[in-house]
């Protein structure tokens, strides 16, 4: 059998989730699939991926249905003999309907979490379910990361087109390891800090003022409690103000996109997701994997996975004194803290694998080439 020629696309060629995800996809994928990455502006996941031997491609736009990319698209499929393309998040996906429509391809949706959600205007609100209906109409196949994101798509749009496919974690890298000085050190935490970690972009999404204004709460009540704020994105001058503004930068320690991510979660003590909407968050299930105690909000992927108290802990939305009260709570209990990381750690080997993953979509692109070319 010949390896199936996919266009893998994303939105941008920077790291986040969806792109640790499409990372760990690729590297679990054996020679049945011929990858090519598409994304819409270039970054540090090009960099890493074309060391790696993978072929990528950087067409740039910063606009979901932009007609000015479609001619290079085309031009791009043609060329490359594609035979299948995959979309990663309502971005990618929206530039690519029209070319695999022209091109005559199968298309597959990955949703990384709704593009509609909860803190929208009612006109955005509905647009976006709209633009999503659409996505998902001229799609193949819907692959969901959490069981939540289908059922949301079946009861706002009538989804009927979907399957799930969790994410995953790559288990070599992302391990619990007793040593962490370094990092510690170089932010300038002592062993008696407690670290409280937010690791991912700084967006709306992710919520970094009310994460913020949580270690603010629980540094007044105990000064051991520090921060650890690491990211880019829309809200990096904004978070990097408030903390200005708030005199927190003596206990609160900031950096922008790193790749030492696995030693970042060694050296905190606790991991903050505060988040409005995910699907699954990739970062949630690297510091699960890393066996530390998580604090997250009930978002689709999250209320799935965590389990109140048993292996993480979960916090009602925009509810910073209710983070810094879990805060104070893991700070005095050591063996809660164990349980919590040990717990977690154990539900990521038993059922979040990445090669498992890259397993399961590797057959749907063999069953749909196999239908799409009858």
């Amino acid at each position: 059998m010949s390896a199936i020629r996919v266009l893998e696309v994303i939105r941008q060629g920077q790291i986040g989730g969806g792109e640790s995800h499409l990372l760990d996809l690729i590297d679990g994928f054996g020679p049945t699939v011929n990858p090519l990455v598409l994304a819409f502006t270039p970054g540090h996941m090009i960099d890493l991926l074309t060391a790696r031997g993978v072929e990528c491609k950087v067409i740039e736009t910063g606009k979901a249905f932009d007609p000015k990319v479609i001619r290079d698209i085309n031009k791009l499929i043609q060329d490359e003999k594609i035979e299948l393309i995959h979309a990663h998040g309502s971005r990618a996906a929206s530039n690519m309907l029209v070319s695999a429509w022209q091109s005559h391809l199968p298309l597959v949706y990955t949703v990384h979490g709704w593009s509609f959600h909860q803190d929208q205007s009612k006109l955005i609100h509905s647009l976006r379910k709209y633009s999503e209906k659409v996505i998902c109409s001229r799609s193949q196949q819907v692959i969901c990361v959490s069981e939540s994101n289908r059922v949301t798509g079946v009861e706002e749009f009538g989804l009927k087109n979907a399957m799930v496919i969790e994410n995953g974690v790559n288990l070599n890298k992302f391990l619990p390891h007793p040593e962490r000085t370094k990092i510690r050190s170089e932010f300038g935490f002592s062993d008696d800090d407690f670290v409280a970690g937010f690791i991912g972009r700084m967006t709306i999404q992710k919520d970094p003022i009310n994460y913020l204004k949580a270690i603010g709460l629980a540094h007044q009540k105990d000064p051991r409690v520090k921060g650890l704020l690491i990211g880019d994105g829309d809200m990096k001058a904004e978070t990097d103000a408030f903390i200005q503004s708030n005199q927190m930068a003596s206990f609160v320690r900031t950096d922008g996109f790193r790749t030492d991510v696995p030693e970042l979660l060694n050296a905190i003590d606790v991991f903050c997701l505060p988040s409005l909407w995910e699907g699954l968050s990739i970062a949630l299930l690297e510091a699960m994997a890393s066996a530390r105690p998580v604090v997250v909000t009930p978002t689709d992927g999250a209320k799935e996975i965590i389990q109140d108290q048993h292996n993480g802990c979960i916090i009602g939305f925009n509810e910073p004194q209710a983070l810094a009260a879990q805060l104070q709570l893991l700070l005095n209990d050591e063996k809660l803290r164990q349980k919590l990381g040990a717990n977690a750690r154990q539900l990521i080997l038993d059922r979040f694998d990445s090669s498992q993953v890259s397993r399961q979509v590797e057959k749907l692109y063999q069953e749909i080439t196999a239908k799409w070319k009858k």
